[in-house]
């Protein structure tokens, strides 16, 4: 009880920092919504007008008051679930914004998240099996030179390959507009071309670190004791490296799963910034370079939240799983 109580101290003290640093870091960032908005209207050389600019900060409700009273402010917002208005997608409300984009990007995060853990840690465990080989040797240094690629240059290349060149699939984009986004099977059927794309170019290095982290933890696993012990007992290379040496080897996997998944409503940036696509990333980044303050907040605090819930998850399930993280908590 005593571990299970510190991480969860741990994870009250860490989600409060978190909280106040997503408040301070866009205000300390410098800058004014209000005038980057005028600015992106009449253009970057142009004068801006100070009534206009006073009218259109009342107008988002950019706030005026000292620092310390819009951080009681957030904090109240916050435990009511008022994350404010959006400057960029104005009068819509954050949290309209967000629920539009949340679908999106955990279909191409998720999946492609989960399927590259899956094919990864099997791969890794199946390299792990036949270290020494030509096959362990070939895939090793192949996935950490594929590892090494810019994933801008990957998706460049499909893009330039699959949609320019061959006409196969669409370039950019979530869906052809044609219809209204809706979980239907002929919405499905209209945005599936535009999954492919951005999730081939995800799952290109995704599997990589899964791989190449399971092999070397399983291979470290096989060397220790108990497997040395399981071989003179007579187990079987397959049995051993499979129940007993992947079972140990995976838990650090598992910790950074979980640790994935939490951020997943991060999206990924770079992804939906090159295709163009719909999610949350895409939003992240729209968000940062208008000074929408709102919008950025609350994006980041959603990650920080789901990355703290998902590492309490992960420390108790250590904990479950494996005894000797308690032992040495308690050490």
């Amino acid at each position: 009880m005593a571990y299970f109580a510190r991480r969860i101290g741990f994870f009250l003290l860490t989600l409060w920092g978190a909280v106040t640093l997503n408040f301070l870091i866009p205000r300390l960032s410098g800058g004014d919504p209000a005038q980057a908005i005028l600015q992106r209207i009449a253009g970057k050389e142009a004068r801006v007008d100070p009534a206009q600019l006073a009218a259109v900060r009342t107008m988002l409700g950019v706030p005026d008051e000292p620092l310390w009273r819009q951080y009681l402010d957030y904090l109240g917002n916050m435990a009511s679930g008022n994350f404010g208005v959006s400057y960029t997608y104005f009068p819509y409300s954050v949290s309209d914004v967000i629920g539009e984009a949340v679908p999106w990007t955990i279909v191409l995060v998720g999946v492609t998240l989960v399927l590259s853990f899956v094919i990864g840690t099997l791969l890794g465990t199946w390299v792990a099996w036949r270290r020494g080989t030509t096959f362990d040797s070939v895939l090793t240094v192949t996935s950490a030179f594929v590892g090494t690629l810019p994933f801008f240059w990957i998706a460049l290349v499909l893009i330039y390959v699959f949609a320019i060149t061959l006409g196969w699939l669409p370039p950019s984009g979530g869906y052809s507009g044609l219809m209204e986004p809706a979980p239907t099977a002929a919405f499905v059927a209209d945005a599936w071309p535009y999954f492919i794309l951005p999730a081939a170019a995800i799952m290109i290095t995704g599997p990589i670190g899964w791989l190449l982290g399971m092999r070397n933890n399983m291979v470290q696993s096989l060397g220790e004791d108990f497997a040395r012990f399981g071989r003179a007992k007579g187990l079987s290379n397959r049995r051993l490296a499979i129940a007993y040496g992947a079972r140990v080897a995976i838990l650090p996997n598992v910790t950074g799963f979980a640790l994935a998944l939490g951020g997943l409503i991060g999206g990924t940036v770079l992804v939906e910034q090159t295709f163009n696509y719909p999610g949350t990333g895409r939003l992240l980044l729209e968000a940062v370079s208008n000074k929408d303050y709102p919008l950025m907040q609350t994006i980041f605090l959603f990650i920080a939240v789901g990355v703290l819930v998902a590492n309490l998850v992960a420390d108790v399930l250590y904990g479950v799983l494996d005894p000797r993280a308690r032992r040495k908590e308690a050490a």
